[in-house]
């Protein structure tokens, strides 16, 4: 068995714990039970993870630091540009510090306290993983009638950034474009009944109907692309459980 390699904590500064979720909890029980000084500020990096996951380590300044961007793979300095930092800390000092890496990095440090936390990664999640997933959905549907996945990717990503784009320029109520925005109920419909996964249509319809009706979408418009997107709800879910 090869021997393990000792660690010697710091007496002072920040140890951060970049781990996944899960281990955090245990990284931390096994730091307090190397008895760290108590000038030691032990910081994790998970967006859903309060502080009390640290609270072993009651002795020590404990915080959170959570860049709000994905990381699939190691990026360089510019990934934290413009970006939002979530931080937290039991003390004012520490809480001070986190914020000055955050801007030292170009980034914009938010306080997210435990209260807020769930919530906040969960609309992360939406804005980063469930777009994926959306677009996952797609290149699924263009398999589905034919093509080839390679392609349905390389014709879905400009869209994707595009999308993006207008996002950034013109908000969101401003960026919506597509059937629900236009009140195209008739093409709507044929969409309801030509997909497979009709739920998340549906369900991502509804959503975005409710944008288009913020942007200005007529109301009767709007009730015409509700009805073609609820129209036989139920008969749908009956042939999904078969």
């Amino acid at each position: 068995m090869p021997a393990r390699v000792g660690f010697r904590l710091p007496r002072t500064g920040i140890l951060f714990l970049a781990v996944p979720d899960g281990a955090v909890p245990e990284m931390a029980a096994r730091i307090a039970g190397m008895k760290p000084p108590r000038a030691l500020a032990v910081v994790h990096c998970s967006g859903a993870l309060g502080l009390d996951a640290l609270s072993v380590l009651g002795e020590n300044p404990r915080g959170s630091f959570h860049p709000l961007q994905s990381f699939p793979a190691p990026r360089g300095r510019d990934a934290f540009v413009g970006i939002t930092i979530a931080v937290d800390a039991t003390t004012a000092q520490l809480l001070r510090r986190l914020r000055e890496l955050a801007r030292s990095l170009a980034a914009k440090p938010r306080r997210v306290r435990d209260a807020e936390r769930v919530l906040y990664h969960a609309a992360a999640v939406f804005a980063s993983n469930y777009v994926i997933a959306s677009v996952a959905e797609g290149v699924r549907v263009l398999e589905a009638a034919g093509w080839k996945r390679a392609e349905a990717e390389r014709a879905l990503l400009p869209l994707v950034e595009g999308a993006v784009e207008n996002l950034r320029r013109r908000g969101i109520a401003g960026a919506l474009t597509g059937p629900v925005r236009r009140g195209d109920a008739e093409t709507v419909a044929r969409h309801v009944a030509a997909l497979e996964n009709v739920d998340l249509y549906r369900m991502l319809g509804l959503v975005a109907l409710r944008i288009a009706i913020d942007a200005g979408l007529d109301p009767a418009a709007a009730e015409r692309t509700r009805r073609a997107l609820t129209r036989n709800v139920a008969a749908t879910q009956r042939r999904g459980g078969r």
